[in-house]
């Protein structure tokens, strides 16, 4: 469906590299459309889609390159507001690239069916957000599953629950969830791997500053390559992970030309890394933003969890989100305070069974 013989689908991300400036997400489009992109990607959110205002501790960043942000201001900064989308999809498609999106919640599916959005992709922080999860595959339309920070199971239990709600083509997106990625972060089997155990196109998200990473994630057999563009002289939340310019259609040729890299190469043979599955531990940090259980609004002792009073947002402090139909319409036997995550040892308490295999 989209890799081509020796020829990877290339997705420009825009991200939040527009900068909160629509002016940035056109040029970033034409961009993507000049120097030879297959597609350009948005992410589809509100703050409110994505986290709470809350003064709690577990919605303060306190490390890595968005340290200092609250997570409410970093997706105030960073998102691309839905009054944008109609514009910018009309743009894509007048020039001739395809456009689709990242959604992070139901409302966000919504919107992008309206404007017949072809596709659509799962970030890694959301993989294993079922009822997201459920929603874009109830489309119909080919889904993109970026794996990054799962483990095997995860994302046997992420891509079986996309299949059993109608989606019928399934791309896994290998991905270090590390920002900006470092060469030993990487285990480019897992590629070989994903495609042997589920029998689909395997793709591969790249977040380093490297081009020979992503040419060797494709002589490993990647066939789809997502990475970030940027504009030049304009310093956004992504920009250290970006590329734009000539830049972009160097990095297309790359990748398109395996020639660049020999398979007996060092560093091909560093990067393919463990013949097993492998979870690199530096994306550890990474994974307090996935996202989890927490109550958005408080609840007295002995009332009931709901969809109003309970929410699957980041930060990832929480249980996962494979309980959330497991904990709706229990009866709590405390209050719960909004703003606190629902951890396993709070859901055993209202009945809730916890399994090794969903965390």
């Amino acid at each position: 469906m989209f890799g081509k013989k020796n020829k990877p689908f290339f997705i420009a991300e825009i991200s939040s590299n527009h900068n909160g400036k629509i002016e940035n997400a056109i040029n970033l489009i034409k961009q993507a459309k000049l120097y030879g992109a297959d597609a350009v990607k948005l992410q589809t959110y509100k703050p409110s889609t994505m986290t709470i205002k809350s003064k709690k501790k577990f919605f303060k960043i306190k490390k890595g390159l968005w340290k200092g942000y609250s997570l409410w201001s970093l997706y105030k900064k960073a998102h691309t507001p839905y009054e944008w989308h109609g514009k910018l999809f009309k743009l894509a498609n007048k020039i001739g690239i395809k456009i689709f999106s990242t959604p992070f919640d139901e409302s966000a599916v919504d919107l992008l069916e309206k404007l017949n959005c072809p596709f659509y992709k799962i970030a890694s922080f959301e993989m294993t957000d079922i009822p997201l999860i459920k929603k874009v595959a109830q489309t119909k339309k080919p889904m993109i599953i970026s794996t990054g920070m799962a483990n095997l199971e995860e994302i046997e239990y992420s891509y079986n629950k996309a299949k059993e709600n109608g989606a019928k083509k399934i791309v896994l997106l290998y991905c270090v969830s590390n920002y900006p990625s470092k060469i030993n972060d990487f285990n480019l089997n897992n590629i070989k791997i994903l495609k042997k155990k589920f029998n689909c196109e395997v793709g591969f998200s790249d977040h380093s500053i490297d081009n020979k990473i992503a040419i060797s994630a494709v002589s490993a057999g990647a066939t789809v390559v997502e990475k970030h563009i940027g504009l030049k002289n304009v310093k956004a939340l992504d920009s250290d992970f970006s590329i734009s310019g000539k830049n972009i259609s160097d990095f297309k040729n790359d990748i398109n030309n395996l020639q660049k890299i020999s398979k007996q190469d060092l560093l091909y043979k560093k990067l393919l890394g463990k013949v097993k599955f492998f979870r690199n531990k530096s994306e550890d940090k990474s994974k307090i933003f996935r996202r989890s259980i927490f109550i958005v609004k408080n609840i007295k002792k002995g009332g009931i969890i709901n969809e109003q009073n309970t929410r699957i947002i980041r930060p990832g402090f929480g249980i996962s989100p494979i309980y959330y139909e497991d904990i709706i319409g229990k009866k709590t036997k405390f209050k719960l305070e909004k703003g606190e995550p629902l951890t396993k040892s709070l859901i055993r308490k209202i009945g809730v069974k916890t399994y090794e295999k969903k965390h």
